[in-house]
């Protein structure tokens, strides 16, 4: 029985040191963007405190004098796709486009709520967080399935989370002992050890959720089986003639929620043969959002039904981001993504002593 609990251990071991070893290249670059990720609002503020200079909160205009002003300053280049309005914060208007080269563009353009002047325009796929956003994501390759690597990275850091419990377990069971600081002569075991058992489960639960994330309709098609999920239904191309303009299209939304305010409006899209439908997102007094269609030609509100699945994968995704979940879990999910590097360095050190430590064994054996 012992022997075979050591046979265990060591393949465990084994698994955990170069899922570590190997994917390092990976997974720390990945751990930290998304590090990074967690206080994006916080570090945008901070890097560019031009775009969110407003003279006031109120959102004095209307919603088409926003894109107008948007549209002016983005020239033929690109076209808006939504509005966002955040309380407190600048009105956004991201549009898509592409560049001379012939390749995608986001733009997002920064408007003072008030006012209606523009505050900055950004390219966000050119800009820091965009391009962290899309390592992080899929990285920077979705055409060699980046997305799925990003998954699968997932997966791997999950099994190293799990077995990373398994062996800092007492071998004689005592879990107090387990959790002193001085478990060997090592400051890097020390660290490794201690660092790793506290942060091993939010590590799990934030590798988890990624892969969720990392395979989004594997995810959707698993979660369907325990809760209903609402199908993913395409909105078509963006309409080039409506018959409501983007203020008589809240007008609509807003008279169905009275309470509510405006959270986000996409601009009308539609299929071939089919009446647009302006897709408008309104936050009540508590802070929800619910989502409301807009038929452009007959004016009629639709909401849209939030099946509990839908609210599960919107949990994961939150989980995952340390979004909507308070300052603690956020806290949490930033030292998910700072600490897997340190145990990287640590446990290949711990690695290399080891080796030596075997090596000079040998060396001392005497011959036979």
């Amino acid at each position: 029985m012992p022997s075979s609990r050591g046979a265990l251990r060591r393949f465990w071991l084994n698994v955990h040191l170069w899922l570590g070893v190997a994917l390092a290249i990976l997974t720390v670059p990945i751990a930290i963007s998304g590090a990074l990720l967690v206080y994006h609002d916080e570090l945008d503020t901070l890097l560019h405190p031009a775009r969110y200079a407003v003279t006031g909160s109120q959102i004095s205009q209307p919603t088409s004098a926003y894109l107008d002003a948007a549209r002016k300053a983005l020239g033929n280049g690109a076209s808006p796709t939504f509005i966002r309005f955040d309380e407190g914060a600048p009105v956004v208007v991201s549009a898509r486009g592409r560049s001379a080269e012939g390749t995608p563009r986001r733009l997002n353009v920064y408007l003072d709520p008030p006012t209606a002047n523009v505050l900055e325009v950004e390219d966000f796929r050119a800009s820091m967080f965009g391009f962290l956003h899309i390592f992080h994501e899929n990285l920077t390759i979705p055409e060699y399935s980046g997305r799925a690597i990003v998954g699968w990275i997932g997966v791997a850091m999950l099994i190293s989370s799990l077995s990373g419990i398994y062996l800092w377990w007492p071998r004689n069971g005592a879990f107090r002992i387990g959790l002193r600081w001085r478990r060997s002569d090592s400051t890097n075991a020390n660290l490794h050890h201690l660092l790793g058992f506290w942060i091993s489960i939010p590590l799990a639960v934030v590798s988890f959720t990624g892969i969720y994330l990392g395979f989004p309709q594997q995810g959707r098609d698993l979660l369907s089986t325990v809760a209903p999920v609402t199908p993913r239904a395409g909105f078509g191309a963006p309409a080039r003639q409506t018959a409501l303009n983007p203020d008589q299209a809240l007008a609509h939304a807003l008279a169905q929620t009275p309470d509510a305010k405006p959270a986000t409006l996409f601009l009308a899209t539609g299929k071939q043969g089919e009446a647009p439908v302006w897709r408008i997102q309104v936050r009540d007094s508590q802070g929800g959002t619910k989502t409301l269609l807009v038929d452009d030609r007959a004016g009629t509100v639709t909401p849209v039904a939030v099946q509990s699945g839908d609210k599960i994968s919107q949990w994961i995704r939150w989980i995952h981001e340390g979004s909507h979940s308070g300052p603690v879990w956020k806290l949490i999910v930033l030292l998910c993504g700072v600490l897997p590097p340190l145990f990287t360095i640590t446990g290949i050190i711990m690695w290399l002593q080891r080796r030596q430590r075997r090596t000079t064994v040998t060396r001392l054996r005497p011959a036979e």
